[in-house]
């Protein structure tokens, strides 16, 4: 795959998850946090079964030794980050959360420098910093003074940023993108079924799981897992086979320009100018990556295949 391709497919993922916050934030007027992540996960994983199966089957040689813990541990990652935003949703704005989560196109390449040592492409960091400044301003009206759920969802962009990390090497080396991540959403799933769990026992959720419940949150699970789930983290898990991490959270980042146009669209929304130069600020920055993305990348722990 080329890595054009690959980058479309982590916009497209972007858009897809642009959608999504809102549904995220819906659902827990009917269901408890932990129960909304096991059900959309669960989903999630048996939407792709199927075609993780036939991943399987067609494979030219089976998975590496040690594969299912390094599923394990990207289930582990991944419902942490799950469960700090969708807790934190609770104690703050979408808009809030949204900015917060996409710190991680800052946090990525700083991790790759920082603590394993590799040095980003030079383009990587006005790019980031630029996607960085286009959300705040996407964001600067609805911004709120911080609460505590800020603190769990900048906690939440930090595991995101591991997350991201992790995705983009397990991809290239497992090559088994489809069953990495129906693994993944299975442990996410099963995981966050226990804490749902533990918080009903011990009096910290009251919302428990009845017909009358999954009904009322039936859209918001069902988009959720089967499209902001199923297919948006398919996509990054095989774009990211194909580019290097600090791209890929470029590209993503690019949720929040999808939700402020899609909001225009479909809901009559309306930004002020700072909101559209906002826009642009992002778009210049995928516009830079995309066209710099061409080019032979050093460092970031990329060199990407093209099949």
């Amino acid at each position: 795959m080329k890595r054009s391709t690959a980058n479309l497919l982590l916009l497209l993922a972007g858009a897809i998850w642009g959608m999504g916050f809102i549904a995220q934030r819906t659902a827990m007027d009917d269901i408890g946090p932990m129960l909304f992540i096991s059900l959309r996960f669960l989903l999630a994983g048996a939407v792709i079964w199927p075609f993780a199966r036939r991943e399987r089957s067609l494979a030219s040689e089976p998975l590496p030794k040690g594969s299912s813990r390094k599923f394990w541990l990207l289930g582990i990652v991944f419902f942490l980050g799950m469960a700090l935003q969708q807790v934190g949703l609770l104690g703050t704005q979408v808009t809030n959360a949204g900015f917060l989560t996409t710190m991680y196109v800052v946090l990525v390449p700083l991790i790759l420098l920082t603590v394993l040592g590799q040095r980003p492409a030079a383009y990587i960091w006005p790019a980031a910093a630029t996607s960085l400044l286009g959300i705040y301003c996407l964001s600067f009206d609805d911004l709120t003074a911080v609460a505590w759920g800020d603190l769990l969802v900048l906690a939440c962009a930090a595991v995101w940023a591991v997350h991201v990390i992790l995705v983009g090497h397990y991809a290239q080396q497992l090559k088994m993108p489809v069953s990495m991540t129906c693994a993944q959403f299975f442990g996410c799933g099963l995981l966050a079924l226990v804490a749902h769990g533990v918080a009903w026992q011990m009096g910290w959720s009251e919302l428990g799981m009845n017909g009358k419940v999954l009904l009322a949150a039936l859209p918001e699970i069902v988009y959720a897992g089967a499209f902001s789930g199923g297919l948006a983290f398919t996509l990054q898990a095989v774009g990211q086979r194909y580019t290097t991490p600090s791209v890929a959270a470029i590209l993503m980042a690019s949720e929040c320009l999808f939700a402020a146009l899609l909001s225009a669209w479909l809901l009559g929304e309306r930004l002020n100018a700072l909101g559209y130069a906002g826009c642009g600020l992002i778009f210049a920055s995928i516009i830079t990556v995309e066209v710099m993305a061409s080019q032979p990348i050093k460092g970031d722990n990329a060199s990407p295949s093209h099949h």
